[in-house]
């Protein structure tokens, strides 16, 4: 079988054709028989990668109370299994901190069990009130 991937590796956007060997058993993984059409290592990993186990990173808010925003910019700090990434979303939505938050600050720890943990990007003081 073959499957096609666009690599988002480096700026050249290779297209990167990869022949496989269906996995024989549930659980198991595909061979891998060849990689075409990338111009460097990283896109023949790429697109194994993606064709075994694609993975994803969210970066998004959260709601700050009392805060000079009402958001803080988190991330992941490890990719999650794509098909989690709604469940991961999910989860994320239900946080609420209050100002102030320091970028660094984990505030999911192993996010579902995932091992990546959910960290704030933007330091949000607390609200001084608006001046007139």
């Amino acid at each position: 079988m073959k499957k096609e991937y666009i690599c988002i590796m480096c700026p050249n956007g290779c297209r990167v054709e990869v022949t496989y060997e269906p996995a024989s058993a549930p659980g198991e993984a595909p061979e891998i028989i060849s990689t075409y059409g990338n111009l460097c290592p990283r896109g023949a990993g790429y697109a194994r990668q993606e064709l075994i186990d694609p993975r994803r990173t969210i970066a998004t808010s959260i709601l700050v109370e009392g805060g000079e925003l009402p958001l803080a910019s988190v991330r992941l700090t490890a990719p999650i299994p794509k098909d989690r990434l709604l469940d991961a979303v999910a989860e994320i939505r239900k946080i609420k901190v209050t100002a102030p938050v320091k970028a660094g600050t984990v505030v999911i720890r192993d996010l579902l069990g995932l091992k990546s943990d959910v960290i704030v990007t933007k330091t949000v003081d607390v609200s001084r009130g608006r001046i007139r």
